[in-house]
């Protein structure tokens, strides 16, 4: 019964985030053109932001979304897996450093509500975003080709 539980949970993240989120994120957020492909990413050295990001999406099967590149940046940036608690986690994070949206707030109380047994990674996560640089000038698109470990450094982002 609780397996059943947490996987309705997690559809119902998963409904939130791409069939509610995604239509607002296309109505509020003025798009720019994520200037790689896949196969693009995958040609960036080893140990780049780009060939990273390239290698999460690759291992999960999952390919690039229109209005989503900057978030899977993100996993891979700040290193939160592609799991219910990773999303919540990263959200979390988000919210410490100082991003205060609509996705953002609904991810971070639905994660409240329904994952009590993560409270100590979202705490972790939300300590993480107080005491890391403010990410909200950093252009994630022009990252790629950055190697990452030094990405992580320059912003304080070590785990």
């Amino acid at each position: 019964m609780i397996q059943l539980l947490k996987k309705l949970r997690s559809n119902i993240l998963v409904l939130l985030t791409h069939t509610v989120a995604l239509p607002v994120l296309k109505i509020v957020r003025r798009k720019k053109k994520f200037p790689y492909s896949m196969e693009q990413l995958s040609a960036l050295p080893f140990e780049t932001v780009g060939n990273e990001l390239w290698q999460l999406l690759n291992a999960h099967s999952i390919r690039l979304l229109p209005y989503y590149e900057r978030h899977d940046i993100k996993h891979v940036v700040l290193d939160y897996p592609f799991t219910d608690e990773g999303e919540v986690s990263l959200q979390f994070f988000m919210l410490a450093n100082g991003r205060v949206s609509f996705p953002v707030l609904a991810t971070v109380i639905y994660g409240l509500v329904t994952m009590p047994e993560y409270y100590s990674s979202f705490r972790n996560a939300y300590q993480r975003g107080k005491e890391a640089s403010d990410l909200s000038s950093l252009d994630w698109f022009a990252i790629m080709q950055q190697p990452l470990a030094e990405v992580r450094y320059q912003y304080s982002l070590a785990k």
